[in-house]
């Protein structure tokens, strides 16, 4: 097999005398769909927070690509290729759907101040190809309708998907979805289901979730974490989770 393009081992955070997560540990193969899941305050959120750089882990390795990740800034992580989506909705708000779409391509654009000051031809090129890029993922997103609408007057699916092309359209290798179903109707979270898949196959993107919704879990990912009280209690398949006795004891407790 070949090296993992995410290596976690041992990772450890403390908030005070509060040990969130305790000697957390999986690999991620490039290409697989990986969930955590786990009920509230089992620590999935604090591990993605570790692995996006928004949190400084106390201890433990972070590695992507065999590089050390671990404690640089959330802007460092995304230019190595891994970006996030959040629990709650994070877009531009007041900007229009391709704006956000615009903004999120800064570090790919080839322009320069004066670039921008004498309108270049080459910056106009730019930004053309900017504007096409945008254009291509509302698209395949089904929002090229939407273009020019405000991001907060789009109806609470579509910012989801919005937010997910906004991550896509950077390039990422490593794409990190925090409860993507979240607030959804069970038709959007089929069609959801589908988009996760279709983003693998199609722009070869892995993909780690957190997700309390189980049918999206069982049906999309390939193996899973399950986290409790900060600590790892089991780790496989859909088919082996399903039937794993301390994951049931987990969610639903001793007799």
């Amino acid at each position: 097999m070949s090296a993992p393009l995410l290596h976690i081992d041992a990772l450890c955070m403390r908030f005070g005398g509060l040990l969130a997560v305790d000697n957390v540990a999986f690999t991620l193969q490039e290409g697989e769909i990986f969930a955590i899941i786990g009920p509230n305050g089992a620590g999935k959120t604090t591990v993605f927070n570790c692995i996006s750089g928004f949190y400084r882990p106390s201890s433990g390795r972070i590695d992507l690509e065999g590089q050390s990740i671990a404690g640089l800034g959330s802007h460092t992580v995304a230019t190595h290729g891994l970006v996030r989506t959040f629990q709650n909705v994070r877009l531009f708000k007041n900007m229009t759907a391709l704006e956000n779409l615009l903004v999120a391509q800064h570090r790919h654009l080839r322009t320069s101040l004066l670039a921008g000051l004498f309108k270049t031809r080459a910056y106009q090129k730019s930004e053309q190809d900017a504007i096409d890029t945008a254009m291509q993922w509302l698209d395949y997103m089904g929002l090229r309708e939407f273009a020019n609408r405000a991001a907060g007057n789009l109806a609470y699916g579509h910012q989801r998907r919005l937010e997910i092309a906004r991550c896509m359209i950077t390039r990422p290798r490593l794409l990190m979805l925090d409860e993507p179903a979240a607030g959804l109707n069970p038709q959007e979270k089929l069609d959801l289901q589908g988009l996760i898949q279709r983003l693998r196959q199609e722009h070869k993107v892995t993909v780690l979730l957190i997700e309390h919704d189980m049918s999206l879990v069982m049906g999309v990912s390939e193996r899973i974490l399950v986290m409790e009280h900060g600590k790892p209690i089991a780790l496989g398949t859909p088919e082996a989770i399903r039937n794993d006795e301390r994951v049931i004891k987990a969610y639903l407790g001793d007799e």
